[in-house]
């Protein structure tokens, strides 16, 4: 619908004149009532036109400007900010319909972040650009739950997202003008997931709708009037099919300038927007044949490469409502986001004054939310960043997407409490897709973080391979009526699309480095310590080298920074690992020629199972070994069996300086056992007692 009538207000050029209030009728009939400056409406005055339309609010020479309210006769509504005639700033349309958005505008469009709920119970909630959603946003499917969370581009879904059907099915990976393409992963709610990845080529590139529906991803309620496969989900309120996507989209315009000063028009075109995800039933081209041969089971079709279909165990618990620390983990969500796209835009490069330990910002998130923040469900909260330019510089140089950032923390997936491996007393979550570790830490530690912080951005910017753990993040929340909560973003160096089979958290030392949990409890998602390693780990002379390098480059680096009682973990995967969760071993008790192969320098298919362990997050090398199985302590004389194996290595808790408390945890526990034996020792000794012991369990392999 269109409406559109233009409008004049004689100005002046003469600004001397007082301002006064009155009522006046202008000869086309139109009515104003307020404040002129000459005679123009200037400061608070109503507008009527003849046909209807009403401004009621702020003027400034003429123009609306400031808050006001305007009204069309169809019933629509604004209510906000404006800027010289156009709506500009913070504003609600509640359209004829029922449509309401909710936020920014510039220049008459929905332009920054808004949330727009539709007459049909659908939602977005996100980032515009000039009317159409760009960036990082949320639709939600009012009629059957559905929804999608990631990037868009001109109106559409294009770049990372998920999909997530009503059932609890989804789908996580790449998008592109509204239809799956590239590489992803699909999940069914008992756990088990489907990684994929499509060509980049033709039409063969994207997933067909058939090729969902062979998945069997049918949410059994579509998202428009169709019970469809759920595969790329239409929006029910419109009725288009893809190919006619590039429909003029809503522009809300009022009073644009003829030229003329003073000369208004209201104008206002209101269609929606070309928002089009497709139910395999809406295709209007009823491609049977093409359909038929998918439910034949066709491996040629669409579907290029399944890589695997595991059934996965995800350790932790996961924070629904009701849980103790539910407020907490929402609060940091929405301060994670926040702080994300405040900082998207800005690309200077970094100055010493960001690495300031003053350089923090409290920003306050109130429930009803403010000019900058968003609504929320939560208590009302305080919000800190600590350096934020310096962690957005980190993630980048950590090959960190800011998209797949924000989605895979604040997106629709709960996060998961980690039971704490250590004595910290710190809380861990881990994110639903594993990439990521958010971890509480005390003052002293963050104080730890801050001081080192410009000499870790340099050791990292230096040293690629670097072994110690790569930060994303500072920040700290203040609920009301609580304490503050500091936390950190970390990279989870077990995040791998392979099974880590057995972890190990090692710092050199004896004394109560064992496992607390007997021999039959444990299980994968158990972390061993030093008196519990059962194996000695020989590499390819190239990679010894390169790694014994790398740790003694970070062990100097944290011994300079006065670190200790840090720890190596090491994940294991075994190539050859049975289903009963033991080696597979040839009769001479060694691992096949064919299993340590895939550790072999020449083999051809290295490359591709290296690219595939390949964790751009991760703190861990990707290090092939063989693992040869000691009995006593670590003696090599005594092995009984070994195979090829994957390494997962990272440095982590590197953020425990020795303190005073460290100084007399020593001094007590130096009057009941061996002093050497102890984890709080002197950072110069605690490096060469950590490589020392480095050396013993890594051997270089002359097989």
């Amino acid at each position: 619908m269109r409406e559109s009538v233009s409008r004049r207000i004689m100005p002046t050029n003469d600004d001397n004149i007082a301002i006064a209030s009155e009522l006046k009728q202008l000869p086309n009939g139109d009515l104003y009532t307020g404040t002129f400056l000459g005679k123009v409406p200037h400061g608070n005055g109503q507008y009527l036109w003849s046909d209807g339309c009403m401004y009621k609010g702020e003027w400034q020479k003429g123009k609306a400007s400031g808050k006001g309210k305007f009204s069309w006769p169809s019933g629509a509504t604004y209510e906000g900010d404006f800027k010289e005639g156009r709506m500009d700033g913070y504003g609600t349309f509640i359209g004829a319909d029922g449509d309401t958005y909710r936020g920014w505008w510039a220049k008459d469009m929905k332009h920054g972040f808004g949330e727009k709920l539709y007459a049909n119970g659908d939602l977005y909630v996100g980032s515009w650009k000039w009317n159409l959603q760009e960036g990082e946003g949320r639709y939600v499917w009012g009629g059957n739950g559905n929804e999608y969370i990631g990037e868009w581009k001109k109106g559409v879904m294009c770049g990372k997202g998920v999909m997530i059907w009503g059932n609890g099915k989804r789908y996580e990976g790449d998008w592109d003008n509204g239809v799956i393409k590239g590489n992803g992963v699909f999940s069914w709610p008992d756990g088990r997931t489907c990684i994929s990845s499509t060509s980049s080529g033709g039409g063969g590139g994207s997933w067909g709708e058939s090729n969902l529906s062979k998945q069997n991803f049918g949410s059994g309620n579509g998202g428009g009037g169709g019970n469809g496969g759920g595969g790329i989900l239409r929006r029910s309120s419109v009725t288009m099919n893809m190919r006619e996507r590039n429909v003029n989209l809503p522009r809300i315009c009022i009073w644009e300038s003829d030229g003329e000063a003073g000369d208004i028009t209201c104008d206002i075109v209101d269609n929606r927007e070309a928002f089009v995800p497709r139910n395999e039933d809406d295709d209007d081209d009823g491609d049977d044949e093409e359909s038929e041969s998918s439910e034949g089971g066709d491996e040629n079709g669409d579907f290029q490469k399944i890589s695997e279909v595991v059934e996965t165990k995800k350790p932790g618990q996961v924070i629904t409502k009701g849980h103790k620390n539910y407020d907490l983990v929402l609060s940091l969500q929405l301060g994670i986001r926040y702080s994300t796209q405040k900082h998207a835009s800005v690309t200077r490069e970094l100055r010493n004054l960001d690495f300031d330990p003053n350089e923090k910002f409290w920003t306050r998130f109130p429930p009803e939310g403010s000019k900058f923040t968003p609504p929320h469900q939560v208590l009302d909260f305080k919000w800190k960043d600590y350096c934020p330019m310096v962690f957005k510089k980190l993630r980048e140089l950590f090959g960190i997407d800011p998209a797949e950032y924000m989605l895979a923390i604040c997106g629709n997936d709960a996060l998961r409490e980690l039971s704490s491996p250590g004595k910290s007393g710190s809380n861990f979550y881990l994110t639903q897709d594993d990439r990521f570790i958010i971890k509480t830490l005390k003052k002293s530690e963050v104080k730890v973080l801050i001081r080192m912080l410009q000499s870790y951005y340099r050791h990292v910017g230096q040293y690629r391979s670097s072994l110690v753990t790569k930060f994303f993040g500072l920040h700290c929340v203040k609920m009301v009526g609580c304490q503050k909560t500091r936390f950190v973003v970390m990279g989870n160096m077990f995040y791998s699309r392979r099974v880590i089979h057995k972890r190990f958290d090692l710092k050199g030392s004896s004394y109560g480095r064992t496992t607390d949990k007997p021999g039959g409890e444990a299980d994968e998602t158990t972390t061993f310590k030093d008196l519990d390693l059962n194996f000695v780990f020989q590499l390819r002379q190239s990679w010894f080298k390169e790694l014994i390098r790398q740790i003694d480059i970070d062990c100097q680096f944290l011994e300079a920074e006065n670190i200790m009682d840090y720890s190596l973990l090491i994940g294991v995967h075994f190539c050859n690992y049975s289903t009963n969760g033991e080696m597979n071993l040839s009769p001479s008790g060694k691992a096949d020629a064919q299993d340590y192969c895939l550790c072999d320098a020449e083999s051809p298919d290295k490359g591709q199972m290296m690219e595939e362990w390949k964790l751009p997050v991760s703190s861990a090398a990707n290090v092939p070994a063989r693992a040869v199985h000691t009995t006593g302590s670590g003696s090599e004389s005594t092995s009984t069996q070994g195979g090829c194996a994957l390494l997962c290595l990272g440095i982590i808790d590197i953020l425990q300086d020795y303190d005073i408390s460290k100084r007399l945890e020593h001094a007590y526990k130096s009057l009941q056992v061996d002093p050497t034996s102890i984890s709080a020792v002197d950072p110069k000794l605690y490096s060469k007692r950590f490589r020392d012991f480095i050396s013993r369990i890594f051997k270089v392999d002359d097989g």
